[in-house]
């Protein structure tokens, strides 16, 4: 990490001149865009067009070849995901990471996990300090519950609940540690189209309600263009667009790569 940059106040993440590749395979080439604060950015391509690999870099998982990440004017080559996290970058993943045997409100609780200050001891032994971090934990939990309407399922094993529902909890249990940049990446896979109706307003509500900047992996073009003010469009690791839903929909290398042919 290196000192304060001079990042518009603005802008809430740049990616600069981001390279990765996998054994001598190029993943992401040279890759550069910004995502102001407060707006809700989609990153669209065929597969293998690098945009899990992105959101990886992102929170740490993966660390780039080359270039740097800019959040919230800190500079990174590499940071790692308890890092990212503790900054206030929550993720979500292509296939559900929950844990089916525990109830959704407990689901939800994991994702504070790491920000917990009480050690072992403390609370095997409920002394003062483990009871009230328990309490401050549980009524975000609460509030979490509410705000995505799954107070009716929280004591329910998360095993249970359909598709759609166990998208939304792992929505929650992003959300949970009150991110200022989410990453979701295909959160509306696998859903009919009621489902993504109602994954498209949960996350509208997030970005409205709560201020939160989110970047989402989304194939579907229909839920992009009327969720999202800003695309970025990837094909083999390359930019070949970035704008507004409009101009992206315009742009020949776009058609080309991942529209199809414009009739």
């Amino acid at each position: 990490m290196t000192g304060a940059t001079t990042q518009d106040s603005h802008t809430i993440l740049e990616v600069n001149n981001i390279s990765l590749s996998f054994k001598g395979v190029k993943a992401i080439s040279d890759l550069s865009f910004s995502v102001r604060r407060g707006e809700i950015c989609a990153l669209i391509g065929p597969n293998g067009a690098g945009k899990s690999s992105l959101l990886n870099i992102l929170n740490g998982v993966y660390h780039p070849d080359a270039g740097e990440v800019v959040f919230e004017s800190e500079h990174f080559h590499r940071i790692h995901p308890l890092e990212a996290a503790r900054r206030g970058i929550g993720r979500t993943f292509q296939n559900n990471a929950l844990f089916k045997k525990l109830s959704v409100v407990d689901n939800l609780l994991t994702g504070l996990s790491r920000f917990m200050r009480t050690n072992l001891l403390e609370q095997a032994f409920r002394l003062p300090r483990a009871h009230r971090e328990e309490w401050v934990f549980r009524e975000h939990a609460e509030s979490v519950l509410e705000f995505l309407e799954l107070q009716s399922y929280r004591d329910v094993a998360v095993g249970h609940l359909s598709y759609g529902l166990q998208k939304r909890v792992e929505l929650g249990r992003a959300l949970i540690a009150s991110p200022r940049l989410l990453l979701l990446d295909e959160p509306m896979a696998g859903m009919n189209a009621e489902e993504k109706q109602e994954m498209s307003r949960f996350i509208a509500d997030i970005n409205r309600d709560l201020g939160t900047t989110v970047v989402l992996i989304e194939h579907d073009i229909g839920v992009v263009m009327e969720l999202c003010g800003h695309v970025v469009v990837l094909d083999y690791g390359l930019k070949v667009g970035d704008g507004t839903p409009a101009e992206v929909q315009t742009n020949p290398e776009v058609i080309a790569a991942y529209l199809g042919t414009v009739h």
